[in-house]
């Protein structure tokens, strides 16, 4: 074969593979938008259930509406501001210039998270209330250094004499910069006002930490979302792949099929024109989507007002951790407005709170109350205004970080075990090894162990015979041991909540996973059984709390027993599928007819001496992060 041919041929394979791989998790995601069971990884048929759920879903429209207004608005700010900046650079001393090229490529080289904390503490300082304003800012902020670098190898390209020109033939400074410099440039400027719109769309990092008050967009809704299996993002991501293309399309094939149709008028009238419809447009938008944020929000009755002193409360929860149906019962019920936000781990939520962030309604886990607790983060509840308390289950009263529920009230609790096929695996091997299981190589490359320093470090405590809680240094040692053993002869996957659904689907025989999930993925796969070892386990509380920066105590008190009652409590845990506080609502859960009566992973077990609860030790859990990453590293 021709030498040339088989280049020819290498070339286009490798063109077809690279699109493969930059492609098929789009056609992926596309596909099992339409799958009509709740699998992301099985297709069980045909189903537009998931669009109209999305549909149906205001927090997700809302979520699309803050996305494409911030977006056009960054986007619009930012390409001015950066033109601007870029045509002033070009005509500065190369000093000057050079120092503000380096300070332009400060935030693109910037790691993300350093940004988003610095622009978090900045609007702290400040004292913004986090919202649109502080997202819009901070998207403009990171998308104009992109615009500047777009636009300014064309100003480069450009004849330095031309604006000179344009002003002894008598035109006046902004007609040289619209009607000369702009329209030379215009190619740039549009790359630029692409990449910023592009930018600010898919930002989560950043939008995370500078957003609040309820304002959020769709990386940090689907983010906030991908706990538990909802197709609804595959759904609502589709729709956004659906959108760009059309958009990508249209800015390719308006120009071309403007030139065709262009009749004889003067090109500066064709652009005021595209201006005057571009800025309708925007306006448009702008309004539609306040109007229908504000039919979202909809107005609270004024005595609420009287009542509570606000008619709004914010509630600050882990992603899918709650019924859809416990805030709307809630608001109407009390004529009040919630305003929820969501985030994925408990540090993440303590640094929010430390930046001076405010709500009236946190839900953390046991050792972080201790630790808010400890640096006097938290209000004393007054327990007389929460009388649904004496409905609580006696084993989640009186916690050791909290005793007497003096600053807080549990919301879900349960215990982490182990997850298995008892097809493939020995019910028998189980029972005896406990943790110890997750060494037998009979079961090697079948393993699904969590990410997480804190509950990895658990398992291998326990399995050795030690206190969870422990701060000496040759049991961690041990454990850090233990740990590396079994990642060296195990080949384990270490994931996060995708655990849920590759259990469901039967992908791995073992997992140490959260009873909650556990209860879940027991009900979605009939093979699955799940075991808290004799050794003893982590058996957690997540609570409710009211931060001492609460605006509104009053109806956060109010919400906190409201999630208490019967109703509340029972819908709750049956969306969910963690363990209710409320004594009846247990009882009945998880006996005779109950929902959960056949589940043997719903209802923890109590009174065990060896179970304990994660105690707050920041010191600890350092070390802790440390010895984890290297045994994940040892791969």
């Amino acid at each position: 074969m021709n030498p040339n041919t088989k280049r020819s041929i290498g070339g286009k394979l490798l063109l077809a593979a690279t699109a493969i791989f930059f492609y098929l998790p789009i056609v992926y995601i596309i596909v099992f938008s339409f799958n009509d069971s709740r699998s992301l990884t099985k297709f069980g048929g045909f189903s537009l259930r998931w669009y109209e759920k999305m549909f149906t879903d205001s927090t997700m429209m809302e979520a699309v509406v803050y996305t494409v207004i911030i977006a056009l608005l960054a986007t619009v700010i930012s390409t001015v501001v950066g033109t601007l900046a870029a045509i002033g650079m070009s005509r500065s001393r190369k000093a000057l210039k050079n120092v503000v090229e380096q300070i332009n490529n400060l935030p693109i080289m910037n790691p993300e998270i350093v940004t988003a904390i610095g622009l978090l503490m900045f609007f702290s300082a400040l004292g913004m209330e986090k919202g649109f304003l502080t997202l819009l800012l901070a998207h403009v902020m990171f998308c104009t250094p992109y615009v500047i670098l777009s636009v300014s190898p064309k100003l480069r390209s450009l004849d330095p004499n031309l604006a000179d020109a344009a002003l002894d033939l008598g035109a006046t400074p902004i007609q040289a910069l619209t009607k000369v410099i702009v329209p030379q440039i215009m190619p740039g400027i549009i790359s630029g006002a692409l990449i910023a719109f592009t930018m600010s769309f898919d930002d989560f990092i950043i939008s995370y930490f500078v957003t609040g008050n309820g304002v959020q967009n769709i990386s940090i809704l689907v983010y906030t979302m991908s706990k538990r299996v909802n197709p609804s993002i595959n759904a609502l991501s589709s729709l956004v792949i659906v959108l760009i293309t059309a958009a990508l399309i249209l800015v390719n094939v308006l120009p071309v099929l403007r030139e065709k149709s262009r009749q004889k008028r003067e090109e500066v009238q064709s652009h005021i024109n595209s201006h005057k419809k571009a800025a309708l447009l925007l306006a448009g938008l702008v309004v539609i989507a306040g109007a229908g944020l504000f039919a979202l929000r909809g107005n609270a009755p004024i005595s609420a007002v009287d009542k509570y002193g606000s008619d709004t409360m914010k509630l600050y929860i882990p992603g899918e951790y709650m019924s859809e149906e416990l805030i709307p019962s809630f608001e109407e019920e009390f004529g009040v407005d919630v305003i929820a936000e969501y985030f994925d781990s408990n540090e993440m939520m303590y640094t929010k709170i430390q930046a001076g962030d405010s709500y009236d309604v946190i839900v953390p886990s046991d050792y972080m109350i201790e630790r808010m607790m400890a640096e006097d983060m938290l209000q004393e509840l007054d327990l007389d205004k929460i009388p649904n308390i004496e409905m609580l289950t006696d084993e989640v009263k009186n916690l050791p970080y909290d005793p007497y529920n003096t600053y807080s009230v549990p919301y879900f609790w349960g215990s982490v075990g182990i997850v298995y096929n008892h097809n493939n695996v020995d019910p028998q091997d189980v029972e005896e090894q406990g943790f110890e299981v997750l060494r037998n190589t009979k079961y090697r490359g079948k393993l699904y162990i969590y990410d997480s320093e804190r509950d990895s470090f658990m398992m291998a405590l326990k399995a050795l015979g030690y206190s969870m809680n422990t701060d000496n240094e040759a049991e961690i040692q041990d454990a850090y041991e233990w740990l590396l053993q079994m990642n060296n002869t195990m080949a384990p996957a270490y994931v996060t909540d995708e655990v849920i659904d590759g259990m469901i689907n039967g992908n791995k025989d073992i997992a140490v996973v959260y009873s909650g999930d556990a209860t879940y993925i027991l009900d979605e796969n009939e093979e699955m059984s799940f075991w808290m070892p004799l050794e003893g386990t982590n058996l957690w509380s997540d609570a409710m709390i009211i931060p001492k920066n609460a605006a509104n105590p009053l109806l956060a008190q109010e919400f906190i027993n409201y999630v208490l009652s019967y109703e509340a409590a029972k819908g709750n845990s049956e969306y969910v599928g963690y363990t209710s506080p409320n004594s009846q609502v247990l009882q009945e859960l998880s006996s005779g007819d109950g929902m959960y009566s056949e589940n043997e992973a719903y209802l923890p077990r109590s009174g065990y001496p060896h179970d304990e609860v994660f105690r707050d030790n920041p010191v600890m859990k350092k070390m802790l992060a440390e010895l984890w990453l290297k045994v994940k590293a040892a791969n």
